[in-house]
């Protein structure tokens, strides 16, 4: 008699929705620190604002985590591989429709990109701007980060080939995200100024630099999968201890990210740091983003919750982390709308009164775009024309049913 392998059984981490807003909203801080001229200005507190940017580690950390998981899962079970197509049609409607909407307004609402060529625009809608020119286009710097993420959904399922195949094994694995680090060691000191050569481009922004960000997600995948199958050694004994103190991690994190305003980690404007700078202060975010995810996939929540769930897991928190995608894309669109609305200029404007009026209108733009984009092209992602769905095989394969959108 055949035995069918064992049923695929996934499982939620309503920590991780809540989690992506925080990373939403440290982006947004930066950004409103770096114009409101507050990096230098405020002394220890305008270097943490400057070094807000993590929040885009964070992110990078967490679609590690999701994306590779449901590989791993179905690897552990006996069970083919999620589907390549349904999974790149999946991230294709999370990313593109709201992006498109926040590039088109960018493009033709704000007049630093009225000169812009055809080129350049379709550059934009391409999400590869980084790759043929050194930024993106006024409204739209942000996205950098953006066109990485699409980078390394495009190489996961061949990265998955590589190190699962069709049997999970924890130390081929573990191999292989070594190599993610080593390249981006090797990109940080020597492979971007190779790439680069003498053109205008942004390497330093390209996805080998951050390899290492998304190898901490998947590593994090592996542990909670095995812990999951009650496998697993010291070293998983020793992250469930560390997940199971929520406030020691994030303690630890801020300590780390205290380290990353000091020198070791490069200037906090916009001049180019060393590329010893550069490896000091990706290496920081990357074990930053790693132990504040940590504990929220990592961890039993306990009967009793601790301040950790009761505030991430609070509806408004975790409604913020499903507009969170929005509120990311479109808070630089509102940073140039609001300076061109109101008396305030770039590098004068107080902190706190525009931090409040960016945030009150991003949140409200982030709102609609959530409920008139987003969750409208989401309803599309079973109905994938081209994609040949196994017997069997789930309409989910790729993430957790909860907390499922990286961004």
């Amino acid at each position: 008699m055949t035995v069918s392998p064992p049923e695929v059984v996934d499982e939620a981490f309503p920590h991780v929705d809540a989690l992506r807003a925080v990373g939403a909203l440290a982006v947004l801080t930066t950004h409103v620190g770096f114009w409101s001229a507050s990096y230098q200005r405020d002394g220890t507190v305008g270097a943490l604002l400057a070094r807000l940017d993590v929040g885009v580690a964070l992110f990078f950390v967490l679609s590690g985590f999701l994306l590779s998981r449901g590989w791993l899962v179905r690897a552990l079970a006996g069970r083919p591989a999620p589907a390549t197509g349904h999974y790149l049609w999946k991230r294709a409607l999370r990313i593109l429709p709201v992006y498109v909407l926040t590039a088109t307004l960018a493009l033709a609402l704000i007049d630093a990109n009225a000169e812009l060529g055809w080129g350049d625009r379709v550059a934009t809608y391409l999400l590869a701007s980084t790759l043929v020119d050194a930024t993106f286009p006024a409204g739209l710097t942000h996205m950098w980060s953006l066109a990485v993420e699409l980078h390394f959904y495009l190489l996961l399922p061949l990265l998955m080939l590589l190190a699962v195949g069709r049997r999970l094994r924890p130390a081929r694995l573990l191999a292989v995200l070594a190599v993610l680090v080593a390249v981006s060691v090797w990109w940080h000191l020597d492979g971007a100024a190779r790439a680069g050569g003498d053109r205008m481009v942004a390497t330093p922004q390209w996805l080998p630099g951050y390899l290492d960000w998304f190898a901490v997600g998947i590593a994090l995948a592996l542990a909670s999968v095995l812990h999951r199958a009650g496998r697993g050694g010291r070293v998983l004994a020793g992250l469930r201890a560390l997940a199971a103190q929520p406030g020691v991690c994030w303690l630890l994190a801020l300590g780390l990210l205290l380290v990353s305003t000091t020198p070791l980690a490069g200037p906090l404007v916009l001049t180019p740091p060393t590329d010893a700078e550069a490896l000091t202060k990706n290496l920081l975010y990357a074990a930053i983003g790693g132990l504040v995810v940590l504990p929220a996939v990592l961890r039993d929540v306990p009967a009793e919750p601790a301040v950790f769930d009761r505030i991430l897991l609070h509806p408004a928190a975790r409604h913020l982390g499903h507009t969170s995608y929005g509120l990311f894309c479109l808070h630089v669109p509102v940073l140039h709308l609001v300076v061109a609305l109101t008396t305030w200029e770039v590098f004068t404007a107080p902190f706190w009164p525009l931090w409040l009026t960016v945030l009150g209108v991003s949140l409200v733009a982030a709102e609609l775009a959530y409920r008139l984009v987003e969750r409208p092209a989401l309803r599309l992602k079973g109905r994938h024309p081209l994609s040949r769905r196994r017997p069997g095989s789930p309409a989910s394969t790729s993430a957790p049913t909860s907390g499922t959108s990286t961004r």
